[in-house]
């Protein structure tokens, strides 16, 4: 594929064809998950951030690796902790010789895993806002650009709290999407135990897409059509969360507009140059649910979940799809 695409109406077909490529490719090492790993694909097409909350072990970093490696880019993970300073993300400036000399973090490459990401004080956790809203850092009053496509893939644990720092809302809105792997089903879980060992998953992905393609795919999400009446359906279901009795903040303009945006992606990811009212309503509850707030507080991270997305099917489902 050439790396400088028409618009999506001329490349929707041909984009399909590449991102069901790294589609089989990810399905390749996380296995049984195929919607999870749409739902990967389509947040970093419409240049978005990924947040998994789920317990440890159900492959979220192997997500992340798959994901880098099949668009053949760079990758790196941070584990986060208390200790963690927003240098350790962004990088330093050290005196060498008579000038100062910028050795990048871990925050320059395409895919950064954050891990645990709620295991660091929110002074580090803001150390990523610039990066993940507008692709750059700032040190020392010079800004460097970051690489691109420029994904962010952070976890937390929904089990555990002890020791954890809750993202703030604006940290939270900076994330496109939001999903859970869970453990896989028994049949697949078998074939992991069977096949895998302890060879490293890894090893077996070969790029399938360059990162020009990536970019030039994800300027393309713009150019997908979306009617006045569709546009019109959406704001409809979010006045419905500010009008609900189970939230206290709905959603806001700019989660509106989010949602906007991965239904976009999905609409090219599903090769077409025009929304339907179903990928509106296949990505609400995981574009939606993290950015709204509940009127009565949860016992748990994880139990939040639970009310946040019932409120959010809860509006779709008041709310009647166009004809």
């Amino acid at each position: 594929m050439s790396s400088v695409l028409a618009p999506a109406h001329e490349v929707s077909g041909e984009a399909a064809l590449a991102l069901r490529q790294v589609e089989a490719n990810v399905a390749k090492v996380i296995r049984g998950k195929p919607h999870a790993i749409r739902l990967a694909i389509t947040t970093l097409l419409a240049r978005g951030h990924l947040l998994i909350e789920d317990i440890p072990g159900v492959g979220k970093t192997t997500l992340a690796r798959a994901l880098a490696a099949s668009l053949g880019g760079t990758f790196r993970r941070i584990q986060f902790t208390s200790d963690l300073l927003p240098s350790d993300i962004i990088g330093v400036s050290i005196y060498r010789g008579d000038d100062f000399e910028f050795r990048r973090g871990p925050i320059f490459a395409n895919v950064v895993l954050a891990d645990e990401i709620n295991r660091t004080t929110p002074r580090t956790q803001s150390a990523l806002l610039e990066a993940m809203s507008e692709g750059q850092v700032s040190v020392d009053d010079t800004t460097y650009e970051l690489d691109q496509p420029f994904l962010v893939l952070a976890t937390q644990n929904p089990a555990e709290h002890f020791g954890t720092y809750p993202l703030p809302e604006s940290q939270m809105d900076r994330f496109l999407i939001r999903i859970q792997l869970g453990y896989p089903a028994r049949e697949v879980e078998h074939e992991i135990l069977r096949d895998r060992g302890m060879a490293d998953p890894i090893a077996s992905i070969d790029p399938v897409i360059d990162r020009e393609t990536i970019t030039a795919l994800q300027a393309s999400v713009e150019h997908v059509r979306v009617s006045d009446q569709l546009i019109g359906y959406a704001m409809n279901i979010v006045e419905e969360t500010r009008r609900s009795t189970a939230l206290s903040v709905g959603v806001s303009t700019r989660g509106a507009m989010a949602w906007y945006r991965a239904a976009q992606a999905y609409a090219l990811m599903e090769g077409r140059d025009y929304c339907i009212p179903d990928d509106f309503k296949g990505l609400a509850v995981p574009a939606l649910s993290h950015r709204v707030m509940l009127t009565a507080a949860q016992d748990s991270l994880g139990r939040a979940r639970q009310e946040a997305e019932r409120a959010i099917v809860d509006a779709v489902t008041h709310v009647p799809v166009p004809t």
